[in-house]
């Protein structure tokens, strides 16, 4: 089960990152190394190839940073975010030119559908939500043009679920979307 305690190493690692930032987020260290730990063992048990588990990885780790940042401060902090661009797209080269222009078109689509929602409602998506699209979006394009639509409908009804737990707030929906990608990354292939 090296999975698991590199999972927790690195979720660890990623708690005590977020403290770091210029902007940092204070996230229980617990709280970050117990998920990773769960979504790496999951993601390692499924024995996908190795540059697929890869990209399970690196998505498990941002999912909890990501999703431990969002439910505590209301946010997704850009110095996250932004290094997935490069991260993802190194990490789906392997996957191929065909899968490779598939992952561009659909990361482009998804991030375009979230900034048509945030243009049209503000208070729908914050603007890490349409930054984040971009490289999730490409995850579930390296998967399947079905998977980019399940995604959708996944992270939102995912949201949905989160917000009926926060009644009196808003509904973040960055943990839906990581939920959703990850799920769809790893059980897919």
């Amino acid at each position: 089960m090296h999975w698991t305690v590199l999972g927790f190493l690195a979720g660890a690692a990623g708690a005590w990152l977020l403290r770091r930032l210029r902007r940092g987020a204070v996230v229980p260290w617990l709280w970050c190394a117990v998920p990773n730990s769960v979504l790496w063992t999951v993601a390692g048990l499924r024995h996908p190839p190795p540059h697929w588990l890869a990209v399970t990885l690196a998505l498990g780790w941002l999912a909890v940073v990501l999703t431990a940042t969002d439910v505590l401060h209301r946010r997704l902090p850009d110095a996250l975010t932004l290094p997935a661009y490069p991260v993802l797209a190194v990490l789906l080269v392997p996957a191929g030119l065909d899968t490779g222009v598939r992952a561009l078109a659909c990361g482009l689509l998804f991030g375009l559908g979230h900034l048509v929602v945030r243009l049209l409602s503000p208070g729908a998506l914050g603007g890490g939500d349409v930054k984040l699209a971009v490289p999730l979006g490409a995850v579930l394009g390296a998967v399947s043009y079905g998977a980019l639509a399940l995604g959708a409908v996944l992270a939102s009804v995912l949201s949905l679920l989160v917000g009926l737990t926060r009644p009196g707030g808003g509904i973040p929906h960055g943990p839906g979307l990581l939920a959703s990608t990850w799920l769809l990354a790893v059980f897919s292939l």
